[in-house]
């Protein structure tokens, strides 16, 4: 009988040394022998679903013209539905990377950009992920704190101070609050007058804050740690002080780190 995709079991492709794409993915991923998706916890089912799929059409477990398993084998193998399943598919269809056809399956069409950083942030969810993101920025922000102390004009300095203030005027919204945290950081950016430290902000996006403000129980004081820690890096660029510029972003990117650890 004939799966969910038209593909009947013992037509089933086979990769190297004889392994099934099922049994490459299984291999490739580390995933235990029903398929469940591990970690990143926040994340929807469909997101989990997307990224094991992107990932594993990435590392080659379904070479371009290979067809996916059908939608009820990866329902088991993620412990989904198929709904979930047949979502994550549409994605994937709609990046370009599969395609369907009726009675014949989902095949493969190409793999996904290397650099697909832009999915790639979109998907963060996991404390893990979180603090791997401050490892990024830490590496980033830094240097981009320096050299906004170096070469910042007026108008730069400006838009830093509108960030910041608008930062302490936010209060019990924690969307604005993210916001306009990370219009700080990006004024900062565009102070480098390096276009490609923006650029990148821009890619991050808003996902670059790490932890909301409203209704924290555990501090629910952080946005006022948060903003003496920006006031901080503020006073040092406005001060032409790059290497206190620096160690002021370190500061607060690490306070970060002890945050969301916390």
């Amino acid at each position: 009988m004939a799966d969910d995709h038209g593909t009947r079991p013992a037509e089933r492709v086979k990769g190297d040394h004889g392994a099934s794409p099922d049994e490459r993915v299984r291999r490739d991923h580390g995933a235990s022998p029903a398929g469940r998706v591990e970690g990143d916890h926040g994340a929807s089912l469909t997101d989990r679903v997307e990224g094991e799929l992107r990932r594993g059409i990435g590392r080659g477990s379904w070479q371009p013209g290979e067809l996916l398993p059908s939608e009820g084998d990866l329902a088991t193998r993620f412990e989904v539905s198929r709904t979930v399943v047949r979502e994550a598919i549409s994605r994937l269809r709609a990046a370009g990377l599969v395609e369907t056809r009726r009675g014949r399956g989902t095949s493969v069409l190409t793999r996904p950009a290397e650099a697909d950083f832009a999915h790639s942030i979109g998907t963060v969810r996991s404390p893990r992920d979180r603090l791997h993101l401050l490892e990024l920025r830490r590496g980033i922000e830094v240097e981009a704190a320096a050299l906004a102390a170096t070469r910042r004009t007026p108008a730069a300095l400006a838009a830093i101070d509108a960030a910041l203030h608008r930062m302490a005027a936010v209060r019990g919204s924690a969307s604005d609050a993210v916001e306009a945290d990370f219009a700080f950081h990006r004024a900062i950016a565009v102070a480098t007058g390096n276009r490609f430290y923006p650029d990148l902000l821009d890619a991050l996006g808003a996902a670059a804050i790490t932890r909301p403000y409203a209704g924290s129980e555990r501090d629910p004081d952080h946005l006022d740690h948060v903003l003496g820690e920006h006031r901080k890096i503020r006073d040092a660029i406005s001060a032409a002080d790059p290497l206190g510029a620096a160690a002021a972003m370190r500061t607060h990117l690490d306070a970060s780190r002890t945050r969301l650890l916390g």
